[in-house]
Formats: structure tokens, C-alpha cells, sequence
């Protein structure tokens, strides 16, 4: 086998707009400018899901309620200093976002924006990651009651 593989913890950040379509935030990595979702390292003394969602307010400024089962989890090779890599295995969890703030913690350092899920699943380069955000809608049901 390969090098054993490191846990982080994601989240999708969703909304609903008026009409009822489903809508999810990317944001640029730091180094590569490619879009991702929101993801890091576990933290002491927090939940998966918490860890999610914190990560979802430093790196998009978002925050809202999260739900606390994994709809999935995909691998990438997470760059690290002196190009080495390491496999990760991210761990993902829709944020249902209630707030966006105008500021936060790493806004000079990415950009954030809002895809449908057919834009958001090209525009990762994952297959993993693709295939879960293109499900999400089923996934999640429509925001509709009834």
C-alpha cells in the first residue's frame, strides 16, 4: 500500500435561492488559486462538523448551521513545504449558510463565490468532491417545504 493518508475536515457551504435552486460556495486556495471547498486539520476538542464549520468562517466567511453526518469524503494530495505532498482524506459537511460576513479571517488571502452545482462540480478538479457536489441537490432535497 501507499503512505497512510491524513484526515481533514470540509464543509460546503449551500443556499437556497428564492426560486428554490440550490447554490454552493467556492473559494480559491492560497497558493494554486484553484476552487475548493472549505477544509482543515482536525482541532482539539472539536467534532468533525465543528471543525467544519470553523474552518468555513476563517477561509469564507460564512457560517450557519452544519449537519453532523458526513455526506461523503474525497482525497487529494495536500501540497506541503519543499513540494512534498501528502494524501488527505477530506470528510465533507453542507453548511446551511445564514450568514455571510464582509469581512473575515483569510479575505485578502482567497476569493469566495456562488456556483450551481453542475458550475461548482467542473470547476473542482477532484473527481471525488465533483461527483458528491453534483449529487448534492438529491442529497439535500429541495429547500421547498412540502
Amino acid at each position: 500500500m501507499g503512505k497512510s493518508r491524513r484526515k481533514q475536515f470540509g464543509a460546503i457551504p449551500v443556499r437556497f435561492t428564492p426560486e428554490g435552486q440550490l447554490e454552493i460556495m467556492l473559494i480559491t486556495s492560497r497558493q494554486t488559486r484553484r476552487w475548493i471547498v472549505p477544509k482543515g486539520w482536525p482541532m482539539k476538542g472539536l467534532d468533525g462538523h465543528d471543525t467544519a464549520a470553523r474552518e468555513a468562517f476563517e477561509e469564507a466567511g460564512v457560517a450557519g448551521s452544519i449537519a453532523a453526518h458526513p455526506i461523503g469524503s474525497y482525497v487529494y494530495a495536500k501540497r506541503l513545504k519543499r513540494n512534498a505532498t501528502v494524501d488527505c482524506e477530506v470528510e465533507l459537511f453542507p453548511l446551511t449558510v445564514e450568514k455571510e460576513r464582509r469581512r473575515w479571517p483569510e479575505m485578502d488571502e482567497r476569493e469566495r463565490r456562488w456556483f450551481s452545482p453542475d458550475e461548482a462540480a467542473q470547476l473542482v478538479d477532484e473527481e471525488d468532491l465533483a461527483s458528491i457536489i453534483e449529487k448534492l441537490p438529491d442529497t439535500l432535497g429541495s429547500g421547498q417545504p412540502g
